[in-house]
């Protein structure tokens, strides 16, 4: 069984290092119109590297242990792309029920947002725990695929609550604490695969489908609605870097195992 403190430490870098988009959105305007479509294009990349060549495998080996069928991975799979587009789907439905009862800035948008953040951080945390508590390496792979999808989501949230007039100083803090909840993600994760080893090739399903429907359906969209000149290369280039590091993680970095 994994040791716990490496685990938290993961779970807090994985929430905390996503504020470094945010963080750099404070700093100065232009970044946002600079280099987040550079960085949502490297996290589509990771996600699903991290999902295809890293969790379904994995997946796929445990379901074995278990007797599951491979049909029965991607059942579950779907149910986690499911599970996210009813999640997704459930916050847009507020945003828009509730800016049809108030005209003045759609101030509702405000805690909305901010639930949406810390529900995706604390299941973050739950995939960072469950995958490292099976193998440390595919523990690394999915903290940096959550690393880079929560750097140009973070700088998203930075400037929406910016927009709707809440102090730098508030929006940092409020952000953080919700990183935050990465770490007790992490724990109840910790707490759950130590009794019920059983739900890991289930877990690792649902993880894979949290990771395809967000790269598939919030990331690749923006990219596409970016036409400066040139961009679109770069894009690319960066799209294909982040499968690529996954790639090479999953293949070179020593493995442990559970």
């Amino acid at each position: 069984m994994s040791e716990i403190t490496p685990i938290l430490i993961a779970a807090l870098v994985g929430g905390v290092g996503g504020l470094a988009g945010g963080v750099l959105l404070l700093l100065g305007k232009d970044i946002r119109t600079n280099i987040v479509h550079v960085l949502v294009s490297f996290a589509a990349g990771a996600l699903l590297g991290a999902a295809f060549l890293d969790l379904l495998p994995e997946a796929l080996e445990h379901a074995g242990e278990y007797s599951l069928s491979g049909a029965t991975v991607f059942l579950w799979t779907i149910i986690g792309v499911i599970s996210f587009y009813f999640l997704d789907r459930g916050i847009h439905w507020f945003q828009v029920h509730q800016k049809k009862k108030n005209y003045h800035h759609g101030s509702i948008s405000v805690p909305l947002v901010i639930l949406g953040d810390s529900v995706h951080n604390f299941i973050d945390g739950v995939a960072i725990a469950i995958t490292f508590i099976l193998n440390p390496v595919l523990g690394v792979t999915t903290t940096l695929a959550i690393i880079a999808h929560e750097i140009p989501q973070e700088i998203g949230d930075f400037a929406i609550l910016l927009h709707q007039g809440m102090a730098k100083k508030k929006v940092l803090l409020v952000n953080l604490f919700s990183a935050l909840l990465a770490v007790v993600g992490a724990a109840i994760g910790i707490i759950i695969g130590e009794r019920l080893e059983f739900i890991f090739p289930y877990a690792l399903s649902l993880t894979a489908g949290f990771f395809i429907y967000i790269a598939l359906t919030n990331l690749l969209p923006e990219i596409h609605g970016e036409e400066k000149k040139g961009y679109a290369f770069l894009e690319s280039i960066f799209l294909v870097a982040g499968i690529v590091v996954i790639y090479l993680a999953v293949n070179y970095l020593p493995h442990g195992g559970h």
